[in-house]
């Protein structure tokens, strides 16, 4: 790769890539912004105007044929990005996919062989991984508490998060030409949070203490309030407990408590368009010191395409997650969907469906 500058791709000109994907790869140490794509032409000129990538494609095919790209963000709807992760992958690029991976256990299974098949890179974009509070607890945890008692996370929004987030993201640039799936993706909010805002706290769970083995959920829905309570047993036998609450009735609360034999981390996240890392506090019994490290550097999106460019040409570990991560988020979500409707715990590898 000349210069070792991975040459990026962007699929689709919407809000997230208008917010994070664009800017990161203007930032990114080792990426470029080498392409854009989307079929509604007026918004794909209005970005290329803004942020001069090389090259523009109304057709996502014709994009994936440049041997100059290396690799494609898939920033489109929940909908596509397996099918269209599929098509980069075949293609011979590499791939960054955002979250949640996808609705189904099958679709996931699909991008898993292909990905494997091709010896391709392909990150499910979690980019709570790369707050840097986040990721400093997490080796802490690896290297100082030893055996895991137990983790408390939560995420909540909240009635306010626009009234914050307005004030501080420039109104997207949409257009009426814009693709969109054939039905609502917000008619169902119980699915429609638990893919948008569940996925990140399960992902965050696994992160900090490892792969979920079972799930026992309850579900409350009064007026506008959604709140899921989660009771997690963890492979490694630590006790969990997950609070996804959309939306409280105050400031955003994001979070989580660990316990482990040689210590214990205590965290609180921010909203992630506020740009500051979460505040960490990380406790080592045989010091008796706990450890609060300043992360000052809070663009997790560009922090995670820098680490994807990384594994790519460095062939440094992935510390993203990976595809085989992003279906056990998936079997999380539809174990707690199972558990609500059966009232009882639920295995993630005895599930009884297979999509959301």
């Amino acid at each position: 790769m000349k210069d070792h500058i991975l040459k990026v791709g962007v699929l689709g000109c919407g809000p997230i890539a208008q917010f994070a994907h664009f800017e990161s790869c203007q930032k990114g140490k080792n990426v470029e912004l080498h392409s854009i794509c989307d079929r509604a032409d007026d918004l794909l000129q209005r970005m290329a105007q803004i942020w001069h990538p090389h090259k523009t494609f109304s057709d996502f095919d014709k994009m994936l044929e440049d041997p100059k790209l290396d690799a494609v963000i898939i920033a489109v709807s929940d909908t596509f990005h397996v099918p269209l992760a599929l098509k980069a992958v075949e293609a011979g690029k590499h791939v960054l996919v955002e979250k949640p991976l996808s609705h189904s256990i099958e679709e996931c299974l699909q991008l898993i062989e292909a990905a494997e098949k091709h010896q391709l890179v392909v990150q499910v974009g979690h980019m709570k991984r790369f707050d840097e509070g986040i990721s400093y607890a997490h080796d802490f945890i690896q290297e100082h508490l030893g055996r895991l008692f137990a983790l408390k996370a939560w995420y909540c929004d909240n009635t306010q998060r626009y009234t914050a987030t307005d004030n501080l993201q420039p109104l997207p640039i949409k257009s009426k030409f814009a693709v969109k799936p054939d039905f609502n993706e917000k008619a169902d909010l119980e699915r429609y949070y638990m893919m948008a805002h569940g996925s990140h706290l399960l992902d965050t769970a696994q992160y900090l203490a490892g792969k979920i083995g079972s799930v026992h959920a309850r579900l409350r829905q009064i007026d506008n309030a959604w709140c899921w309570f989660v009771h997690v047993d963890f492979e490694n036998g630590t006790l969990g407990h997950l609070d996804l609450t959309i939306k409280i009735r105050g400031d955003w609360h994001e979070g989580f408590n660990v316990y482990g034999e040689g210590g214990s981390v205590f965290g609180k996240t921010y909203n992630p368009w506020y740009y500051k890392s979460s505040e960490v506090q990380c406790y080592r019994e045989d010091q008796q010191v706990s450890y609060s490290p300043l992360g000052a550097d809070g663009f997790s999106y560009r922090r995670q395409l820098e680490a994807f460019a990384e594994v790519i040409m460095d062939n440094k570990p992935m510390r993203g997650t990976k595809l085989q991560e992003g279906l056990d988020i998936v079997k999380g979500m539809l174990a707690i969907k199972q558990s609500i409707r059966e009232g009882n715990a639920v295995y993630l590898d005895n599930l009884k469906i297979s999509a959301l």
